[in-house]
């Protein structure tokens, strides 16, 4: 179930991101990335964290991995050392890097910067999400100010 899960929530993020780099910026599409992908994400997401947290699905932990919990390091440690952490894990790493990708684009479209331009930005959040939003939050610092914020 777990690596089923984890290929299912791999595409759904990549489409989103496809949508999002590739693909013109209308309603359209912004809903479908919105709700087809980081929705569908967090649903997963919060499904499978109930279903992991109530015992209701075998995590398949690592033998000797202790119990897992998000009080202590252990407990974290002891949590992505089953597939079911992993598989959850990642997923919320992918539903908030990609919701971080669309707040980009349409942050960088409402500030006129070129579609080349927000390009290594969202391919920095596609591949390592905060490195990726701090260089546009520097990026964008200029033409904040002059555009009051927005």
């Amino acid at each position: 179930m777990w690596p089923v899960l984890f290929s299912l929530t791999n595409i759904l993020a990549l489409l989103g991101w496809l949508l999002l780099i590739l693909f013109p910026r209308k309603p359209l599409t912004h809903s479908a990335i919105l709700y087809l992908g980081v929705a569908l994400l967090c649903l997963i997401y919060a499904v499978c964290f109930a279903l992991f947290l109530s015992g209701a699905v075998d995590p398949g932990a690592v033998p000797g991995a202790g119990a897992p919990g998000a009080t202590s390091i252990e407990g974290v440690r002891a949590l992505f050392m089953s597939d079911g952490g992993v598989v959850i894990g990642w997923t919320h790493y992918l539903a908030f890097d990609l919701f971080t990708g669309l707040w980009i684009a349409r942050d960088a479209d409402a500030k006129q910067f070129s579609r080349v331009w927000q390009a290594p930005f969202l391919l920095a959040t596609f591949i390592a999400g905060p490195v990726g939003l701090l260089c546009w939050l520097i990026a964008r610092e200029r033409a904040a100010r002059q555009t009051g914020r927005g």
